[in-house]
Formats: C-alpha cells, structure tokens, sequence
C-alpha cells in the first residue's frame, strides 16, 4: 500500500483535479466533541479532534452536463453527496455551497439523514443544480424511502406547502449498479449489527469501460480511479469484500478500539482493509473513545489514514 497523502482544507467549487473525495463529517452519531464529555478528546485543542456527523462528497469532472462548456469549473463536474446527516447545513456552508447532483444513502439512522430537510435550496435555486430545480435526486433502499416519508411527510404530501424539499427517490439494490452522469455506482450490503445498509463502489469515467456485471473477484474491475465508501460496518459479506478489492481510495469506519454491538473497532477495520487491499484507505465515523487525532495516527500502518473534517483526497491518480 502506497503512503495515504496528506490531507488538506478543500472549497470544491474551485477544484482543478478529475475527481476527488471531501470529508464534510467524520465523526460518529454523538460527534466529537461528544456533549458534556472532558475527556482529552473532547477538550484538545487539536481541530482534528473536532468532527462532526460522517459524511462526505465524490466530485468528478464528467461530460454530463452537457449545456455548459468542458473546463472544469463546477458547472462540469459532478457532485455527488454521501449521506446527509444533522450537521449538513454547516457542512456545506463550510465547504463554499457547492452544486450537488444526487445524494446517496447508507441507511436511515438519524446521523445520516437527519439534515434531508435543509436539501431545499437544491430543489430551487438553479446554480445548486447545474441549472436545473424541482425534486432532488436521492438513491436508497427502498426501506430508507419508507422512512423518509415517514421522517418528513411533508414533503411528500399531495398538497405541498410553499418551499418544502422534495425529492426524486430512486430505488436501488445490492450488487446491481447503476449510473449517474458517466459514473458507475455498485452499491454493496454491509451490515450494521443485524440491518443491512449500503456501502458504495463509486467508478469514476476513467475506469467505467470494465464489465458491468457484479464483480465476484479483484479482476473483474480495475482500481485505479475508483472509491470505495463504507460506513456503520460491523461485519461486511465475502460479496461486498470482493466488489471492494482493488479500489484506489478506501473509506471506512472505525469508531474505537473496544468492541461495539454495531460497529467495527480499529483491529477490525485494519483487517478489512488488508483484505480488500486498497490503494491507501481512510478511516471515518470515530467517537472520542478511539484516543486523539495524534495518538491514534502514529499506530497506523502505512497506507491508513485517519479522515478529518473538511479534508480533500485527489482520487484522480
């Protein structure tokens, strides 16, 4: 495994690189620090220490817009949102308000969705849009819609009120991709105690010309510029590792180094990780009990990175 890069404050609109990966969150349901908590964590200094609900944002440089010109500004690029948790509108707000296409979820716990409402100027105004308003493209399972609807009905009520989110729910399942733009997106079961969610294998253009059927083995896809995003894992099928190995940049969580009912330790996610053997791998939803930002990355073999809040990969390698 090559040395994971490292990592820096990133504003998304202004980006030069294909493609690449910003954290908005890194850190587990409570956040970090956790409230009324002085635990060293929770009182360093140290911004790294400071994280709030995971989640994060895949921009690529695509042909799918195709009523703007081909420089990679952020009118050409496109900006897909991996959960959308209780601290989204700080989230981006900090990352400059980029324009986003769809969002992606994992499951349906509050610390992943918990901010759906505040997509609404998604859905009107046109610069957050690539030009385009109405309903915002969201991808989950069909368990996860039920729960929308159950969440914020009304959004979904046959009589809207005047400015109310609304989104274009598409359905999807485990193992059977789909596109977005030029983008190939396998979504894989992990699961999360005993609820299967998803994790996502995100292909990037420059690697979509391999098979589309699901991968059964490292071969079937190649790595390079592509991202593999798990989080909440506490055991991953032999399916889902397999659909995994070979992806260039690796994100998954580890909350501490005790064992958890429904997450994976550190020990876990590093074992994962030498099983999947990914280019370099991040780790992601951490609670104040992994240790500080500084112990905990001096343990890390080569390769394995701890994610921060607002810190940018390059994935266009």
């Amino acid at each position: 495994m090559s040395p994971a890069p490292s990592n820096s404050t990133f504003n998304i609109q202004h980006s030069t690189l294909n493609s690449n990966l910003t954290f908005l969150g890194t850190g587990t349901s409570t956040g970090v620090p956790q409230i009324g908590c002085h635990c060293p964590v929770c009182t360093s200094a140290d911004p790294r220490d400071r994280r709030l609900r995971a989640s994060a944002i895949v921009s690529i440089a695509t042909a799918g817009h195709s009523d703007h010109n081909s420089e990679d500004t952020a009118d050409s690029r496109t900006n897909l949102l991996i959960d959308c948790g209780p601290d989204f509108r700080q989230q981006i707000l900090r990352a400059g308000a980029p324009p986003l296409d769809a969002l992606l979820i994992t499951h349906s716990h509050y610390d992943h969705v918990g901010g759906i409402d505040d997509l609404r100027p998604y859905c009107n105004i046109p610069a957050l849009r690539h030009g385009h308003t109405g309903p915002f493209p969201v991808y989950c399972r069909e368990d996860v819609a039920r729960d929308l609807h159950t969440r914020v009905p009304y959004c979904f009520a046959q009589h809207l009120y005047p400015g109310v989110p609304t989104y274009d729910i598409h359905i999807i399942e485990p193992y059977k991709e789909f596109r977005i733009n030029d983008i190939r997106i396998l979504p894989v079961t992990v699961m999360h105690a005993r609820l299967p969610i998803l994790g996502f294998r995100i292909d990037l253009p420059d690697s979509a010309d391999t098979p589309t059927s699901t991968p059964t083995n490292s071969s079937t896809r190649t790595g390079a510029h592509s991202i593999g995003y798990i989080t909440d894992c506490k055991t991953l099928p032999q399916q889902s590792i397999d659909a995994m190995r070979g992806v260039d940049t690796l994100v998954i969580n580890a909350l501490r180094h005790t064992p958890h009912m429904s997450h994976i330790t550190l020990d876990e996610a590093l074992a994962l990780i030498q099983d999947i053997a990914p280019g370099r791998a991040y780790l992601t939803h951490l609670s104040h009990d992994m240790g500080t930002h500084a112990a905990t990355a001096a343990t890390l073999p080569q390769g394995v990175a701890i994610a921060t809040d607002t810190s940018n990969v390059d994935c266009g390698m």
